[in-house]
């Protein structure tokens, strides 16, 4: 599903003296099947943004386009129960939102409240707890009998049961160890390639960015200030520190090798395996210094 932001502003609690205006005169695309990285520093505007995308929020100006769904600053959305449908949201923490007594009831609670027949809950809860690699001798335990992260894989299962066709992942990773951090955003990730999905996913990791998106949209004030692919938002350095963002790890390490003379192709290599590389060169090089 593409979705539009068409000079879109939000203002919370207008008209009082708390008025905030949150979003201010937005205006991008995010085309269908692409990985979307939003980034910004706190405040910035991010989670407002991501808000609209299943009309957790309607704009106070200008329209939000998810697909065939519209929502229009003051017109009242009779569609939103099938936007919700293909629009999975995984907030930050998603396990604080598991309630069920099985672990199968609560990934199939979704599905069942927008009228999925019981067999095809039961197809799509198997095929979740596959996506996400919980045994399913599991469904039948309670959630809060599980561990952290097999209590959040829980909890991304049940989004992942609704099978939507946009998932939008605010802070997926929070609380998570490196090894932890990079389990679930490989697993996201296979997911996007798998199913086709548009994925939006909202980070303070820059590494995460650069490693998984192939667009990346900054905020800042509520506005964007800039977007492109990760290697031309990364080589704006200059640009990001004005905002309070870092450039990732990996980007710093290739501009000190290029600053040597060695010219070295980001392809999604760790900072390990640039560095062989480099040996590489600098052994086949001879006497290159």
């Amino acid at each position: 599903m593409d979705i539009t932001f068409d000079h879109v502003s939000y203002t919370y609690q207008p008209n009082t003296p708390f008025e905030h205006r949150a979003l201010d005169d937005l205006s991008f695309t995010i085309q269908s099947g692409s990985f979307v990285a939003v980034i910004g520093h706190t405040g910035s505007g991010k989670s407002t943004l991501i808000q609209h995308l299943n009309g957790l929020l309607q704009p106070t100006e200008g329209q939000v386009q998810v697909g065939p769904y519209t929502m229009k600053a003051g017109e009242k959305n009779k569609q939103l129960m099938k936007l919700r449908e293909n629009v999975g949201v995984v907030f930050q923490y998603p396990e604080h939102q598991l309630f069920e007594e099985t672990v199968e009831k609560d990934i199939g609670f979704g599905p069942q409240n927008f009228g999925v027949g019981q067999d095809e809950i039961k197809r799509r809860t198997k095929e979740a707890v596959q996506a996400v690699k919980l045994p399913e001798e599991l469904l039948e335990r309670s959630p809060f009998d599980l561990s952290g992260g097999q209590m959040r894989r829980v909890a991304i299962s049940g989004v992942l049961a609704m099978d939507p066709e946009v998932l939008v992942l605010d802070e997926p990773t929070a609380g998570l160890d490196p090894n932890g951090r990079k389990e679930i955003m490989d697993m996201f990730y296979h997911l996007h390639q798998e199913k086709g999905l548009t994925t939006v996913l909202v980070t303070h990791s820059m590494e995460d960015a650069l490693a998984y998106a192939d667009h990346i949209i900054i905020m800042n004030q509520g506005k964007v200030y800039r977007e492109g692919t990760p290697l031309e938002i990364f080589k704006q350095q200059q640009a990001l520190e004005d905002v309070q963002l870092d450039v990732p790890e990996v980007v710093s390490f290739l501009k000190m090798a290029r600053d040597y003379g060695l010219d070295l192709e980001y392809e999604g290599q760790t900072i390990a395996e640039l560095a062989k590389e480099i040996a590489l060169k600098v052994k086949g090089g001879g006497d290159h210094e």
